[in-house]
């Protein structure tokens, strides 16, 4: 995280004595990235986080085999048409991946139970609904729009408060905003899209009892079921730079030129092998002669994923694309505006229109995007022939 904060109760000084009421110790525990050379917190615990029971394998859920996007072709997902089973972890149904990333989508209305992935970070996106977010950090209150940032190994779960449907964005590593935003001592600069007041994190600690409390841990190996001894949600107070964050894309400030912008302009987040974009409403382009719709385009280096989330998409009418559908234009296939999509948005102008309303978020990879069984089983077959209509 590019700043420093400071929750419930910490010493005045790092690594030296802090003494529970009783007398007794508090147990550090450092969460660092990149060997201690990166960003880290320091928590607090009243037990050691260190006290495991048991360990048991388990056996992954079946859907998570991914196939080759074969015969390459673009195409387009109805996540309307999904209906996942389990919780928002468990729950997951894998859309696309590979060695980078996986992209998952995931309905439900009952809390998870409590998970660690210590594989990468994470990037919750809540479509739909409301979500109490607990983790040793604390709590954040999550809605409708709110990217959620978790920092790999954090134990955590989702509680929602009835039927939430979210996107979830699993790294191989660590998701950031990116670089260009910030001052090189790791400020947002007055550039950026958004800045550190945008950011909200735990405010207090959660702190709750419980023994031989079950975590479910992913690592590159597979999945384990820990037991702790006691509940990990038992930490008095951290400080550091390394923390789960919301950021809600309606404070994501569109960046406006003359004629068409291409898509770094939405990037929101980067990590690795990927960026994460944010199409927010914003002023149309405004040359008296701008094209103001996407021109067409052939990223030669990037798969790109498109989650269409809310608001009205010109660009794409005729195409069967709506709220809650996700397209996939993979490197090696052009993709651009549906036949008539240019000139009925040039007349829109002419007639006064000056913004756009769409909503989406955008993955883009930099290596392809293999498919996964429960984008296969929602995918419209006829959108690829639709520019050719």
């Amino acid at each position: 995280m590019p700043y420093y904060r400071v929750v419930g109760e910490v010493p005045r000084k790092r690594h030296t004595q802090f003494r529970r009421p009783d007398g007794g110790l508090y147990a550090e525990e450092l969460m660092g990235e990149e060997g201690f050379s990166s960003d880290s917190s320091l928590l607090y615990h009243r037990y050691l986080p260190t006290a495991i029971v048991k360990a048991e394998a388990v056996t992954p859920a079946t859907g998570t085999r991914l196939e080759p996007n074969l015969p390459l072709s673009p195409r387009h997902f109805r996540t309307q048409d999904l209906s996942s089973a389990g919780d928002l972890v468990s729950g997951r149904i894998l859309l696309a991946g590979n060695g980078d990333v996986r992209l998952s989508y995931a309905t439900s209305d009952r809390p998870s139970e409590l998970y660690r992935n210590s594989m990468g970070d994470e990037c919750v996106y809540v479509q739909r609904g409301r979500v109490r977010f607990e983790s040793t950090y604390g709590v954040i209150e999550a809605g409708e729009g709110d990217y959620v940032v978790i920092p790999t190994g954090t134990i955590h779960r989702w509680v929602p408060q009835g039927t939430a449907n979210v996107l979830a964005i699993e790294a191989s590593g660590h998701i950031r905003p990116p670089k260009r935003y910030l001052s090189q001592y790791g400020q947002f600069l007055e550039h950026a899209p958004y800045c550190e007041r945008d950011l909200r994190a735990p405010s207090e600690p959660l702190v709750v009892e419980g023994e031989e409390v079950p975590v479910l841990v992913r690592t590159r190996g597979g999945l384990t079921r820990l037991v702790y001894r006691n509940h990990p949600f038992d930490v008095v107070g951290w400080d550091g730079y390394l923390y789960p964050f919301a950021f809600n894309i309606e404070d994501f400030e569109p960046i406006v030129k003359k004629t068409h912008a291409p898509p770094p302009v939405h990037q929101t987040f980067e990590g690795p092998g990927f960026v994460v974009c944010s199409f927010c409403p914003r002023p149309l382009d405004y040359h008296p002669e701008a094209v103001p719709i996407p021109y067409n385009h052939h990223n030669v280096d990037s798969d790109e994923f498109m989650f269409y989330v809310g608001g009205d998409y010109s660009a794409r009418a005729g195409s069967g694309i709506d709220v809650g559908s996700i397209s996939l234009h993979p490197a090696g296939f052009t993709h651009g505006p549906q036949p008539g999509a240019v000139e009925a948005v040039i007349d829109a102008v002419s007639r006064g229109v000056t913004t756009t309303s769409e909503v989406a978020v955008m993955v883009d990879t930099f290596r392809p995007l293999d498919l996964g069984q429960g984008a296969l089983s929602c995918e419209d077959p006829g959108y690829a022939w639709t520019w050719a209509r």
